[in-house]
């Protein structure tokens, strides 16, 4: 069983940045990939990147590449997302997610409660 946590979210102009957190509390949170997604108001929710839980491999939706990164510490059982040249499209409710790994949210078994974004214009 893992427990997440995000933290991080705010409101921020168009341009700035943000680094968003997921602590995750139980054993074996070295051992999931995890994910980060987002959901902004009446759109479906989106994967927007995730790292592996061995070598660290990242890979990111297209939309976000090159403007945010992921980052995991496994022995402070925390995973960041740190997001740059943020744009009012970003503006959504972020959440991380442990699990197989992969784009599809059908591969993660545990989820945080999510922190909120917005990005001013």
């Amino acid at each position: 069983q893992v427990q997440l946590v995000e933290s991080g979210g705010g409101l921020v102009q168009a341009g700035g940045s943000l680094r968003l957190s997921c602590a995750a509390s139980g054993r074996t949170f070295s051992m999931y990939a995890m994910g980060w997604f987002r959901q902004a108001p009446g759109k479906d929710r989106e994967f927007v990147g995730a790292i592996s839980w061995n070598y660290g491999s990242t890979y990111y939706a297209v939309s976000v590449k090159g403007r945010f990164t992921i980052s995991r510490d496994n022995a402070e059982n925390t995973v960041y997302l740190q997001m740059n040249s943020l744009k009012p499209e970003d503006t959504a409710v972020y959440y991380c997610a442990a699990g197989r790994g992969g784009s599809s949210s059908s591969s993660y078994e545990y989820w945080g409660q999510g922190t909120q974004v917005t990005v001013s214009s």
